[in-house]
């Protein structure tokens, strides 16, 4: 039998020190990040995270997503899968392993598409944790969900391109120092063409990059940029991946980038589980502790039911992507049930805690802010929804049996 779950002696090393890096070194030191009345300077917040990054690359946890040669660990999507799960048990964890969304998924993308010159200017500065990146699609006047909408143009003047346009909820916009940016260049194409878009290497710095705002959300102004870009000049040398590839580009990306948020998010639900039962064991009412109540021990078990069906699709679409295998329908999924399960564990826990899951005295009421968001980020769940339709239907038509449509595994 070729089915087996069991990791690798090396890779459950790998993992057993992430956590114990974790628990014992970036959870005791941020864990008053989040106080108002223990909040650090922002010179001493800073100074704390860069000395967790260099511990970090000192005990060789440093960029495990990227390979040796560009001073990574050399893990694979079923190994990240791993790392991520233990990483995202607090909030900064990816950060300091400097795995974290866009930088990683932007990583993913450079060393597939740019050129030496570029991989260079722009890959080795971020595998070196020197700059930070955000990947600039969205825009307020077009559905996010279909980028071949993008109104954003690039128009040639000689040796140089001219860029117009409007974007927003650009993650990390305010920290990047440069964006990965895609904007129409085919022009004559009619809309909905997927050879109408380029991405271009934009160095944010440069003058028509306009930051606007932040854009307030449910948690609060962290990073979702809305950016205004009004004749912005750059030469034919920042195209990344050629010219009309732009949306090709971007689904390269998005896809593992997706499966990476689902691996994050399997931490913050498992965590969310760890808390419900620990609260239901340690609570009494009338006359039992919660543990011993049934409608309590049905949100204990439907949660446990929905991390178990997380993990597996977690495992199953990682696994497929580090084949070569196409990975398009099993990532739609684990996006679309990976999401939905962490908001429904999320608010289970909170109902379990009752008040106090509702107060900000546990990381429940934050949890629950970031969780809404998966539901729609890296494509809606009703886009998701439709391409499983889709694939499903087409399976069928083209075999007789929607098995290639649901994993194509021998049962």
């Amino acid at each position: 039998m070729a089915i087996d779950f069991t990791l690798t002696p090396e890779v459950e090393e790998v993992r057993l020190r992430v956590r114990a890096f974790v628990q014992d070194k970036i959870m005791p030191a941020v864990k008053d990040f989040d106080d108002e009345e223990k909040l650090l300077s922002r010179q001493e917040y800073i100074l704390t995270i860069l000395d967790l990054r260099e511990q970090a690359k000192a005990e060789g946890l440093w960029l495990p997503h990227m390979p040796k040669e560009w001073g990574g660990m050399g893990l694979g999507h079923v190994e990240m899968a791993m790392v991520q799960a233990e990483a995202a048990k607090t909030r900064l964890g990816p950060w300091i392993l400097n795995c974290q969304a866009p930088d990683e998924g932007n990583m993913h993308t450079l060393l597939h598409w740019a050129n030496d010159e570029q991989k260079e200017n722009y890959l080795r500065p971020l595998c070196e944790g020197t700059t930070m990146s955000c990947f600039a699609m969205t825009e307020p006047e077009v559905a996010g969900s279909d980028p071949t909408l993008i109104r954003t143009t690039a128009v040639k003047d000689g040796d140089e391109w001219v860029i117009n346009g409007h974007k927003w909820f650009i993650s990390n916009a305010r920290r990047a120092s440069f964006a990965i940016l895609l904007a129409k260049t085919e022009l004559d194409m009619p809309e909905g063409a997927r050879g109408a878009n380029t991405a271009f290497i934009v160095e944010t710095s440069k003058k028509g990059w306009n930051e606007v705002r932040e854009v307030e959300t449910m948690h609060g102004s962290t990073g979702h940029s809305e950016i205004l870009i009004e004749d912005l000049r750059v030469p034919d040398s920042a195209i990344l991946g050629g010219r009309g590839n732009g949306h090709k580009l971007g689904q390269y990306r998005l896809g593992p980038a997706r499966l990476a948020h689902c691996m994050r998010w399997i931490a913050q639900a498992e965590t969310a589980l760890d808390m419900m039962v620990d609260r239901a064991i340690n609570r009494y009412s009338h006359g039992s502790l919660l543990a011993e109540k049934q409608g309590i021990q049905w949100l204990i078990a439907d949660s446990a039911m929905d991390l178990y069906q997380c993990k597996l699709m977690v495992l199953h679409a990682a696994y497929k992507i580090d084949r070569g295998d196409d990975f398009r329908t099993e990532v739609s999924m684990a996006k679309h049930f990976v999401a939905n399960a962490l908001n429904r564990i999320v608010d289970r826990s909170i109902q379990v805690h009752g008040a106090l899951g509702y107060s900000t005295d546990t990381p429940l009421a934050s949890m629950f802010q970031h969780a809404r968001w998966a539901r729609f980020a890296d494509g809606a769940d009703e886009i998701h929804q439709m391409r499983i339709a889709e694939r499903t239907i087409s399976a069928y038509r083209d075999s007789g049996s929607t098995n290639a449509a649901t994993g194509s595994l021998p049962i």
